[in-house]
């Protein structure tokens, strides 16, 4: 499992983008300004957005995994990361709707419900 840091042509993942957020004018609104990672397994398994909000303070805007390539460990493997990545990280945000399948991977990755 290697994860790189994608720095040009980001649009080249949008179908990957699309699965996390499936309004195109939405994901353009961070992709420029966020810094994206893409997990390679023997080909492109899941790809994350993330930005910077303030000091310290972690958005992660974007986080998909094939859907093929879901529960085998690829979005945990990249939230943990990115938690080793950003040593600076004191709180990571994340949006999500109400679906429990979501919520579930998100506190299993160690986050809590704010609000």
């Amino acid at each position: 499992m290697n994860i790189k840091k994608v720095t040009e042509a980001k649009k080249e993942y949008i179908d990957l983008l699309l699965l996390a957020d499936e309004q195109e004018n939405m994901v353009d609104k961070y992709l420029e300004r966020g810094e994206m990672f893409i997990l390679d397994d023997n080909g492109i398994k899941a790809e994350c957005v993330i930005t910077k909000e303030a000091d310290g303070i972690y958005e992660l805007k974007n986080i998909a995994v094939k859907p093929d390539c879901q529960r085998k460990g690829y979005g945990k493997g990249l939230i943990e990361f990115l938690f080793s990545y950003y040593t600076d990280c004191k709180a990571m945000l994340v949006g999500t709707g109400d679906s429990p399948s979501t919520l579930n991977f998100y506190q299993k990755c160690g986050f809590t419900e704010s609000h």
